[in-house]
């Protein structure tokens, strides 16, 4: 059984937390995000805290529904009041990156350069030209740019060439002996 949705989301100061029947408004200084709520999940906003119930007792599907709501919440508080960030890395002779506005031209190997247009609500910084910092409110958006990008060009296990996140640990095979 699912005890996730029995530890309350704190709501740190600073961040506005607004219920309206089943849409939950939360508004922060990064900037605003909406969630709806499941049909089978209740939420209160008590002494600084977001409390799930569970509107049917004893239903399976609804109690881990209400701890994927809790996780959901708890990952917009943060977003919107910390914000979420991917950093990713090219290995790679000749592979560079550089933001321009509203694209990230990649270098990656091919005949041509790739130009990736970022998405409305995401940032994309280079801080050096093979280091890619993907941030934003929206957790599941930043993953998801994150992983557009790396796929691209992913890793690959003889030479470890290509993006990979920071931290990765791309595990190396043995050339062909002769």
């Amino acid at each position: 059984m699912s005890r996730v949705s029995n530890a309350p989301v704190t709501i740190p100061s600073g961040v506005d937390v607004s219920l309206n029947g089943s849409a939950l408004t939360v508004k922060g200084s990064k900037g605003s995000m909406d969630v709806f709520l499941h049909d089978s999940v209740n939420a209160v906003v008590e002494d600084g805290a977001l409390k799930f119930s569970v509107v049917a007792k004893g239903d399976r599907a609804a109690i881990a529904m209400a701890g994927t709501m809790c996780a959901i919440v708890n990952n917009v508080v943060a977003g919107v009041s910390q914000g979420w960030e991917k950093k990713l890395q090219l290995v790679g002779v000749g592979y560079r990156a550089q933001a321009q506005g509203k694209k990230l031209n990649l270098t990656l190997g091919f005949s041509h350069s790739v130009d990736y247009e970022i998405p409305e609500g995401i940032e994309i910084e280079t801080p050096s030209q093979t280091d890619i910092v993907v941030k934003g409110i929206d957790k599941q958006k930043v993953g998801q740019v994150a992983a557009e990008i790396r796929a691209w060009r992913p890793p690959e296990p003889y030479k470890g060439k290509g993006i990979r996140y920071v931290g990765e640990h791309i595990v190396r095979k043995e050339a062909k002996k002769k």
